[in-house]
């Protein structure tokens, strides 16, 4: 059959078909803002601040970071609050169409989606992402998430799966995207267990080959194991000294059993002030005003209960309240830099990282912490 030109052109993909996503430039450490997107950001606390959730907001952060030469915007993917005395992260816009809203407003950062696999089809997914992709030509990616916390997965009817299941699940999500984005004709998919597709097919490809850029937070060992298997970055947070084994862990399996590279990102939250005594005083503000019941809603959820932990608890509670599980990057623009500097040389990529309020540091970052950087080598 001769199909027109307009239809033709879509049949055979797109003819730029790339790997130019920011993320994957020669910058030495990457640098990305995190959960931007919803409200408290990383933070689970009364402290005062003028970061609001509204699209105004997201485009002064946005356009902040890309006219800094920051390399992503990563949100976090949310369908409910965790309760609590804030309801932190209760309210949140939505990925996908967030993602596609700032892609047309941005020029030069990459912008990911985080994206819950149960929660949407891999061939509604793909298109989303082939679109988001175009718009922003060729700047998007994927935070791929396998939907941890149980109310959100009842909110969809679904049964939340056994941990290890979900990545099974993922897996067999993830293969039957990646034929949409690459196979040129129908196809039938037969999952193992999950998905059924006769007559299969997207069109237009996506503008990066072999697919937008992907990312996965998977720390346990199945999570690790899928990361090193499919993802350009595993993103997790652990303690400097605990990151050279760990990435030379993930690094190793991802070269020796699947004959691929794979970076690691940690996430944090930056508390930047004139002085140290400044930057700690906020610090411990965030702490005195945090969220108890909403941590403590956290920690049942991650099956963190002071019965098994003891003292440790409280502690847990803290990480949760400032950073969400990550660590806190406090302290002068010398001393910020000077800290990156560290996970840098720990092995880590790069990090994303938010603040108490958005719009005002996401520029002063820009401003103050890059130039040192730069200056210490991290930063073309």
């Amino acid at each position: 059959m001769t199909y027109p030109a307009h239809v033709r052109d879509g049949l055979l993909g797109h003819t730029k078909r790339t790997t130019d996503n920011p993320v994957f430039s020669d910058q030495p450490f990457k640098l990305g803002v995190f959960s931007l997107n919803c409200s408290g950001g990383m933070i689970m606390s009364e402290a005062e601040t003028g970061f609001r959730i509204t699209w105004d907001q997201q485009l002064e952060i946005a356009r902040a970071a890309d006219r800094g030469g920051l390399d992503a915007l990563v949100p976090v993917g949310r369908w409910t609050g965790f309760r609590g005395d804030t309801n932190f992260n209760g309210v949140c816009f939505e990925t996908y169409t967030w993602a596609a809203g700032l892609a047309q407003a941005t020029e030069n950062i990459g912008i990911f989606t985080t994206t819950h696999v149960p929660t949407v089809h891999p061939i509604v997914a793909a298109k989303m992402a082939t679109t988001i992709d175009h718009i922003s030509n060729g700047r998007f990616g994927m935070n791929l998430v396998m939907g941890w916390f149980t109310p959100e997965m009842e909110m969809f009817g679904r049964k939340q799966l056994e941990h290890d299941k979900r990545y099974e699940y993922g897996q067999e999500w993830l293969d039957f995207a990646m034929r949409l984005w690459n196979e040129e004709g129908d196809f039938d998919f037969e999952g193992a267990e999950f998905f059924s597709s006769k007559g299969a097919h997207a069109y237009p490809k996506p503008i990066q080959a072999p697919r937008p850029a992907l990312l996965n937070a998977g720390a346990s060992p199945r999570g690790q194991q899928f990361s090193a298997k499919n993802v350009d970055i595993n993103l997790i947070a652990l303690p400097t000294e605990e990151v050279p084994d760990y990435v030379r862990s993930i690094k190793g399996t991802a070269q020796n059993e699947y004959d691929r590279d794979i970076d690691v990102w940690t996430y944090a939250l930056v508390i930047c002030r004139e002085t140290e005594a400044e930057a700690k005083r906020v610090q411990q503000d965030i702490i005195d005003k945090g969220d108890w019941p909403g941590a403590n809603i956290i920690m049942e959820t991650l099956g963190i209960e002071s019965q098994s932990f003891g003292t440790q608890i409280r502690e847990m509670q803290e990480r949760f309240i400032a950073g969400w599980g990550g660590p806190n990057i406090v302290g002068t623009p010398e001393q910020v830099a000077e800290q990156l500097g560290e996970y840098q040389e720990a092995g880590m990529a790069g990090a994303v990282f938010g603040f108490l309020d958005y719009a005002k540091e996401t520029q002063e970052f820009c401003d103050e912490v890059l130039p040192i950087m730069k200056k210490n080598g991290l930063r073309h």
